[in-house]
């Protein structure tokens, strides 16, 4: 690639490519058996990925939301219930809740880390609920029981999941994990004084294999992976139309099953996971050293010391994210926006009455972020470009702030004169 070609924000086509032969033996071994749904692709992916993540079970299905939505059920979350998660992240999160017949409630996120506050969770629970007569906490937003919490591990780095689950304790509600952004992603936990993967800290969790994902189908599909045997088997159950065996419902069910075809795509993908994310911890390490010193005109990724991120996307922020990502467009550089508005401002939730303002670290976050070019096979000539045309035009707006500033103090001086 010459230095002066087009930078893509996600490259889809070069690890397929690199990988052709073994992603079509995956068709041929379907057309020869005609598997096609279910079956020893689909178990031997799910063993493959719970054995990936640490943890016991996985359970393959058609989506990350179905997995999140299947996830929710199995373990408890019903019709009327009340569920906290944050206002920054893809609205697939909130649907899940709202299709497993729960209300989302949005506690505020982290400035440095994007992810779910702790604090913020704590207060929440402590001054905007209330304990009922049967000791049950109950939201004084909606009147709901709040059942459960779901943290979502944002840009492929996993939320403060020691401070969550000691509330999720205190006040004995369900812990459900969205990790669809952070396969493989690590967290120290000093609770348990280890490491721990994305997937094994609470009841379940929901992972997403969109095939822009750190681990992408050729399509749609998710996983949810628990170390519970019996939620596993809902799960499963649940997937699969409510049958336990064939023609036997025990329940309503969805077709959320996931292709024997994807499963196969995947565990050829799989092989390869672990290298791909340590390629993605390099390239942010560059970055990180390409941006070393500009902190005065733009925010680059935090990282704790008790986080080792998998970096899905690398998000960074500046005051002028529109004239930023149009300089960057015009230099064939491609960006993208994760999320620009909060879903408490979504027109899809306008009936729950929330209002500009209620969650202020959002909604100054969503107004400045700008995800930048991160993929595996993203060279350090690529990333001198892209670190090289963000830099030029972040100082530049901040060479004119002084001037902008004196024009404006003239202009006051003037109208008052």
């Amino acid at each position: 690639m010459s230095s002066s070609a087009n930078i893509p924000f996600l490259d889809l086509v070069t690890p397929h490519i690199e990988l052709e032969h073994e992603l079509t033996e995956v068709f041929r071994q379907a057309l020869r058996t005609g598997g096609f749904i279910g079956g020893p692709m689909v178990e031997k992916f799910e063993a493959a990925f719970a054995a990936f993540c640490d943890a016991k079970h996985s359970t393959a299905v058609s989506s990350g939301t179905d997995a999140l939505r299947f996830a929710l059920m199995a373990c408890g979350v019903k019709s009327g219930d009340a569920v906290i998660t944050v206002p920054h992240t893809f609205i697939a999160t909130t649907e899940a809740i709202s299709q497993s017949g729960a209300l989302p409630e949005f506690v505020d996120i982290d400035e440095q880390t994007y992810n779910m506050d702790p604090d913020k969770l704590r207060d929440y629970l402590k001054n905007q609920c209330k304990l009922d007569a049967s000791g049950k906490l109950i939201s004084r937003r909606s009147g709901r029981p709040v059942t459960a919490i779901v943290p979502v591990h944002l840009y492929g780095q996993m939320a403060d999941m020691d401070a969550i689950e000691q509330l999720t304790e205190q006040y004995k509600l369900i812990l459900i994990e969205d990790a669809c952004q952070a396969h493989g992603a690590e967290y120290f936990s000093a609770k348990r004084n280890r490491w721990m993967k994305a997937g094994t800290i609470g009841q379940a969790a929901a992972f997403s294999f969109y095939p822009g994902k750190n681990l992408g189908a050729c399509g749609e599909a998710g996983a949810v992976t628990t170390n519970d045997a019996g939620l596993a088997k809902h799960m499963k159950i649940l997937r699969d139309h409510g049958q336990s065996t064939k023609y036997y419902h025990d329940m309503e069910g969805y077709n959320g099953r996931l292709d024997a075809i994807q499963a196969g795509l995947l565990q050829a993908k799989l092989a390869h996971l672990a290298k791909w994310n340590e390629q993605r911890r390099e390239r942010a390490a560059e970055y990180k050293r390409l941006f070393a010193g500009a902190g005065d005109v733009l925010n680059v990724p935090h990282e704790p010391s008790w986080s080792r991120a998998v970096h899905h996307l690398y998000v960074i922020r500046t005051e002028d994210r529109e004239g930023m990502m149009a300089h960057l467009k015009a230099k064939g550089i491609g960006t993208g926006i994760h999320y620009p508005i909060p879903l408490h401002l979504q027109k899809a939730y306008v009936a729950m009455d929330y209002r500009k303002g209620d969650f202020p670290v959002c909604e100054k976050i969503a107004g400045e972020i700008v995800s930048l070019p991160m993929f595996p096979q993203l060279t350090s000539q690529q990333q001198a470009r892209v670190a090289e045309e963000v830099l030029k035009f972040a100082r530049a707006g901040a060479k004119h702030k002084p001037a902008m500033a004196e024009t404006a103090e003239l202009a006051t001086a003037n109208r008052l004169a």
